[in-house]
């Protein structure tokens, strides 16, 4: 009986990279190829345990795609440069739209399904909206070096007509929970208030610098990784619509409720204070998103998302706690 085909994930090693790679693994995925720079500090912890065939470097994944196109049943392209404050346009050329347009090419030639990484962040100041309607994508304006080298590659992909046999752009929200540890200045804003009520025993959350904001009541559609992996798991297994699909709880909440939520993770009172914001983000900060999921929902899927509250007090736990990696 021949060995069934490779399932690949790019960006592995990383935040929802890994995740994945669990939640495989937990649905009986073996055979998986995972992607990714290994050699980058801090990383290693969130492949321990897995399961896997072989590790591909980044670099060197075009290539072996290429050559092993027919052992491969379907590609999950996470793998990007995600930091919102860097501003080397050239940097996301390379990792992020060049790279992606890539992995497309080598999918559609060889009729290999692809998922990949968009993001919430092409929306900009969401003054058009949160919808993940293609016809929409040509007007969206990013905020950010990192949001236009997303929203370059959903342009781009609109004007193939080369095409794998099915693809998706998942447009992530604001994603938190386990195996986000080595992410520093990128991580959720659950994994700084935990370290600083750790720290300090109180969370400083930004003033607002919008009129029609209080502090803390920025609002943002928070959802939690385990469910997002559910997600990008289900795609595997279901047919759907080729397009572009929101990855939200379609609820905004504010980052006061989320800093309440963890100090409630924890059974401690709030303790909560306000700071100035850096000025290199705030020019460019979302003041609201909040995702639209009708289509995902049109798609078939069904399951339900965790409440912010629910999805903190698990990660707080079960995971920052005890220390644990999913």
């Amino acid at each position: 009986m021949p060995a069934p085909p490779y399932t690949i994930v790019t960006g592995a090693a990383g935040f929802i990279g890994s995740a994945l790679v669990t939640r495989l693994n937990k649905a009986g995925h073996k055979r998986l190829v995972l992607v990714d720079a290994f050699g980058r500090e801090g990383r290693s912890a969130n492949l321990e345990g897995k399961a896997y065939a072989l590790q591909v470097e980044r670099e060197a994944f075009p290539e072996w795609l290429e050559q092993h196109a027919a052992e491969v049943g379907f590609v999950y392209h996470l793998g990007a440069r995600t930091d919102t404050a860097e501003f080397d346009r050239a940097l996301f050329e390379r990792l992020n739209s060049g790279y992606s347009k890539r992995i497309w090419q080598l999918c559609s030639r060889a009729g290999i399904p692809l998922v990949y990484a968009s993001s919430a962040a092409t929306y900009g100041d969401g003054s058009l909206g949160y919808a993940d309607d293609p016809e929409r994508v040509p007007a969206l304006q990013p905020l950010n070096a990192y949001g236009e080298s997303k929203q370059e590659v959903d342009r781009w992909v609109l004007e193939q007509a080369e095409q794998p046999p099915f693809w998706a752009g998942i447009k992530f929200f604001n994603v938190y929970g386990p195996n986000e540890y080595h992410k520093g200045r990128m991580a959720s804003v659950v994994l700084h208030a935990y370290r600083q009520i750790q720290e300090r025993g109180w969370v400083g959350l930004f003033r607002s610098h919008h009129p029609d904001y209080a502090d803390g009541q920025q609002m943002r559609d928070f959802v939690y990784v385990l469910d997002v992996v559910k997600v990008l798991a289900w795609f595997r297994e279901h047919p759907a619509p080729n397009g572009f699909y929101n990855l939200g709880t379609g609820e905004a909440r504010s980052f006061l409720d989320l800093a309440r939520a963890v100090f409630a993770a924890q059974d401690r009172p709030a303790d909560i204070r306000f700071i100035d914001m850096p000025e290199d983000i705030r020019a460019n900060y979302q003041y609201h998103t909040e995702a639209t999921m009708s289509r995902l929902r049109a798609a078939g899927y069904a399951e339900p998302f965790r409440s912010l509250e629910a999805g903190i007090r698990d990660y707080v736990r079960n995971y920052l706690v005890p220390g644990r990696f999913y």
